[in-house]
């Protein structure tokens, strides 16, 4: 799983892409790529809604690496933030609510029947697969029927 998300100001009109890549049985390769745009968004909304889109893609439990550029997703999971933040009721280290906890929570329910390893790639480097996510993303934020991006009220404005 290659993912990667995009944000045209932040907030401003953003995407996500992703790359699911499995190998069957018979040794066979099968791809599917996935992308949206929405209106109004931040950059990290957008790189947590890849992860959850191609989760959300797939049909049965898997082991999944999952590759992205944001390290705001990687460490997360790798740096156990996530534990603190759910021990804290989605408060961070210093007290304050976490960010995006709907989409952490969504992540969180998507990741369930997996076994789910994190890897972190520098973005912009040439990383053939995050390359493409970047392509995907970036093209659906400049895209036209782009959504609304429900978790997000810029009323409530918290830049990511």
């Amino acid at each position: 799983m290659f993912t990667d998300g995009s944000s045209r100001g932040n907030p401003g009109p953003g995407g996500y892409g992703a790359v699911l890549r499995c190998v069957d049985s018979r040794g066979a390769v099968h791809e599917k790529e996935l992308s949206a745009g929405y209106a109004c968004t931040t950059n990290n909304r957008m790189e947590l809604l890849g992860v959850i889109a191609a989760f959300e893609a797939l049909k049965r439990p898997c082991t999944v690496d999952v590759y992205s550029d944001s390290q705001y997703v990687v460490n997360a999971f790798n740096q156990g933030w996530i534990e603190g933040w759910k021990k804290r009721g989605w408060k961070n280290a210093q007290k304050q609510p976490v960010k995006n906890p709907d989409l952490w929570m969504r992540l969180l329910e998507a990741m369930q029947p997996h076994q789910v390893t994190y890897h972190w790639v520098k973005g912009h480097a040439g990383h053939a697969e995050n390359e493409r996510c970047d392509q995907l993303a970036t093209a659906a934020a400049d895209g036209g029927n782009l959504l609304v991006d429900q978790g997000f009220s810029p009323d409530q404005l918290q830049i990511d």
